[in-house]
């Protein structure tokens, strides 16, 4: 964006993510397998989200798009730009595609913002937000919020990481400390490296070592995030430690597991679909499906080679959303889709389910 199309904050809209991509502005390493992608949109507009929620984007990969959820590292405070920070696991298909394949310049596709994951929901005098790996993405989205915002809160940082060098944001997050009276920082090291270095605490998160990282922590409203593992072991360690439970929140992207319906295209021979099938009519392909006992208007749309993007398929990220134009469904969601959205006729396919006759825009 040169300068001269420079435009301020009010003369600009806000994302859509239904009608903008994003151009990948910048592809920064952060630690070994960690990467910061950062993004604008291919419009001059502006992002409005929570800190710590997430987009989902769509990974341009053969033969068929990959979805993939990532949270939010940069903060709202800034909001001419987002950022992703990623790490790529062995198995991780997405990831390894944005390493080897996304450089400045390319557009993408994304979903969101979603999530409730934000110190937003839950406003409190002291914080202490505990992750783990790249777990400390949204914390960090949450601290630059309140460095930008209300710099002299109190903020009990813990990040816990195999080796020094694996702490992502160490640079960034020491130097917040210095410049933010309330922020006091832990890291916590499995193991020492030939890299760097090491004088801090060493060993897992327990008992022990949390009240020597965070001693007033039963005052504090608690943020934890990281593998599943970790977070089951941090919630564990609270309870015994007679924690109000109702004061820890943490993020996770798991699903809850999901019986899987057979679609008509898959049976070996096609029968008639049952006399209690809902038909579902997509108006931009011009088709009509019969949606049969239990399945959503995702899983029928697939049976009609229809595509509408999903990821996560239980009603968290949002990407299916979907105009309903016509017609009754069941609706249970995980908070992928606002109020607002629903009064304005929006259902998320993969949790929807037709209570009779429905028209979708798909």
């Amino acid at each position: 964006m040169t300068a001269h199309l420079y435009k301020y904050l009010d003369e600009m809209t806000p994302w859509d993510d239904r009608l903008q991509v994003l151009e990948c502005l910048r592809v920064v390493d952060e630690a070994p397998d960690v990467k910061t992608f950062t993004f604008r949109s291919d419009s001059q507009t502006w992002f409005r989200y929570q800190p710590g929620q997430f987009i989902t984007l769509e990974l341009p990969a053969a033969p068929d798009p990959l979805m993939r959820t990532y949270t939010l590292s940069s903060s709202p405070s800034r909001p001419f730009s987002i950022a992703v920070t990623v790490k790529a696991q062995k198995d991780s298909l997405g990831t390894r595609w944005m390493f080897d394949h996304l450089r400045p310049g390319d557009h993408i596709r994304a979903f969101g913002p979603s999530g409730t994951f934000s110190l937003h929901n839950h406003p409190a005098a002291k914080y202490l937000f505990i992750s783990a790996g790249s777990g400390i993405t949204p914390m960090m989205s949450m601290l630059r919020w309140l460095n930008d915002f209300t710099p002299q809160t109190d903020v009990a940082f813990v990040n816990c990481a195999r080796r020094p060098e694996e702490i992502i944001f160490r640079k960034e997050l020491e130097l917040l400390g210095a410049q933010m009276p309330g922020l006091s920082l832990g890291f916590l090291i499995e193991e020492r490296s030939s890299r760097e270095s090491w004088f801090g605490h060493m060993g897992r998160i327990d008992a022990v070592r949390l009240p020597l990282l965070a001693p007033d922590f039963r005052e504090r409203e608690i943020f934890c995030c990281g593998p599943d593992p970790f977070m089951r072991a941090v919630r564990e360690m609270l309870e015994l430690a007679g924690f109000d439970m109702a004061h820890y929140h943490q993020e996770s992207f798991g699903a809850p597991a999901i019986e899987r319906i057979q679609a008509p295209f898959e049976e070996e021979i096609a029968a008639e679909p049952p006399a209690d099938a809902q038909p579902v009519r997509f108006t931009l392909s011009d088709v009509e499906a019969p949606c049969l006992p239990g399945q959503t208007v995702l899983q029928t749309a697939r049976a009609a080679g229809i595509r509408i993007p999903a990821a996560c398929e239980f009603g968290l990220c949002g990407t299916c959303k979907t105009m309903k134009i016509s017609g009754e469904v069941e609706m249970s969601h995980n908070g992928g889709i606002l109020d607002h959205e629903i009064e304005e006729g929006y259902i998320l396919a993969c949790c929807s389910r037709p209570l009779g006759p429905v028209t979708v825009e798909a």
